[in-house]
C-alpha cells in the first residue's frame, strides 16, 4: 500500500458525495491486512484508490436540500440545480430554510429543473423548509439539532418528514453531522456490498446499512461510503462490472464473491435473483 497521498486521485470537483464540498479533512489511511473484517479490508483498499476523509461540517438544511436534488438522478445534473437554487434563494444574510419556505412552488420547480422530477423536488423542499422553520426556527436551530442531538434521535426527525429516506437521513448525519458509524447507502452501495458478498444477497439498503456499520469502524464509513460510490461508478457497474474484461481488470476481485456475475456467460443478474433462483 501507498504512503504517498499523491498517488490517489483528486476527488471530483463536483460530487455532493465528495468533492471539496464534501467538508471534512484527510484522516489517517487505514491497513487491509490488517482489517478486522472483510468488509473493513474493501474499505482500506477503497480508501487508498480513492480517498480517506472524516466527514462533516456542512450546513445541515442545504445538506438536506442537496439530497433531496441528488435523488434519482447523477451529480452532473444535480449540481446545477443545487447551485441555480443557491443563486436564487440563498445569501450570506439569508436564512435559507425561511426563503424556501416563502418559494413560490412553480418558480423553485423551474430552478432546479436540471435535476430531474423537479415538481416533485420542489414540492418536498418547500414541505421540508416549512417543517424547519415551524419546528426548529430556520436552518440554525436545524443545524444546531443535527450537530449536537443524539444521532438516534436526528435520524428519527428525519426519517419522520416526508420525502425524507434512510439514505438521506444518513448523509445529513454525515456530511452535516459528522457522525462516525454512518455508512449511507445509495444504489452503488447496495449493489456493491451485496455483489461482494458483504452483506447478504437479498438485502434491502436498510439491512446493507446494518451489515457495513457493524464490519466497519466508525471513522471509516463516511470514506468508504463516497469511495464505493465513486468505485461503482469506475469498476462495478450494474450490468457491466469491470471483471467481466478477467480478474486482472477489477482491483478488488481478490475480495468480492462476484453473486450475480456470471464471468463465463457474461450475464449479469441482481444478486438477489440468486437468492430467488435457489
Amino acid at each position: 500500500m501507498s504512503d504517498d497521498a499523491d498517488d490517489r486521485p483528486a476527488e471530483p470537483a463536483e460530487n455532493i458525495s465528495g468533492g471539496p464540498d464534501g467538508g471534512g479533512e484527510s484522516v489517517v489511511p487505514g491497513d487491509a491486512e490488517s482489517a478486522e473484517s472483510r468488509a473493513e479490508a474493501v474499505v482500506d483498499e477503497l480508501g487508498e484508490m480513492y480517498w480517506q476523509k472524516a466527514y462533516g461540517g456542512q450546513d445541515a438544511f442545504e445538506c438536506l436540500v442537496r439530497t433531496i436534488l441528488s435523488q434519482n438522478t447523477s451529480d452532473k445534473a444535480s449540481q446545477p440545480a443545487h447551485d441555480s437554487l443557491m443563486s436564487r434563494y440563498g445569501g450570506d444574510e439569508t436564512d435559507l430554510a425561511e426563503s424556501l419556505a416563502d418559494a413560490a412552488q412553480d418558480e423553485l420547480a423551474e430552478t432546479i429543473a436540471s435535476a430531474g422530477l423537479y415538481n416533485q423536488k420542489s414540492e418536498t423542499i418547500v414541505r421540508l423548509a416549512n417543517h424547519i422553520v415551524d419546528e426548529y426556527g430556520g436552518e440554525d436551530g436545524f443545524d444546531e439539532f443535527v450537530k449536537s442531538g443524539d444521532p438516534d434521535e436526528v435520524r428519527d426527525a428525519l426519517l419522520e418528514m416526508k420525502g425524507v429516506g434512510p439514505k438521506t437521513a444518513d448523509c445529513v448525519l454525515l456530511f452535516a453531522g459528522g457522525r462516525n458509524g454512518v455508512f449511507p447507502v445509495d444504489t452503488h452501495v447496495h449493489r456493491i456490498a451485496r455483489r461482494m458478498g458483504l452483506a447478504p444477497a437479498d438485502a434491502d439498503h436498510e439491512q446493507v446499512r446494518q451489515a457495513m456499520e457493524a464490519a466497519v469502524p466508525g471513522e471509516k464509513c463516511g470514506f468508504g461510503h463516497t469511495a464505493m460510490i465513486q468505485f461503482g461508478r469506475e469498476y462495478c457497474t450494474a450490468r457491466e462490472p469491470a471483471c467481466l474484461d478477467g480478474p486482472e481488470a477489477c482491483p478488488l476481485v481478490e475480495y468480492c464473491d462476484q453473486v450475480g456475475v456470471d464471468e463465463l456467460s457474461g450475464e449479469v443478474v441482481d444478486p438477489s435473483e440468486v437468492v430467488a433462483d435457489d
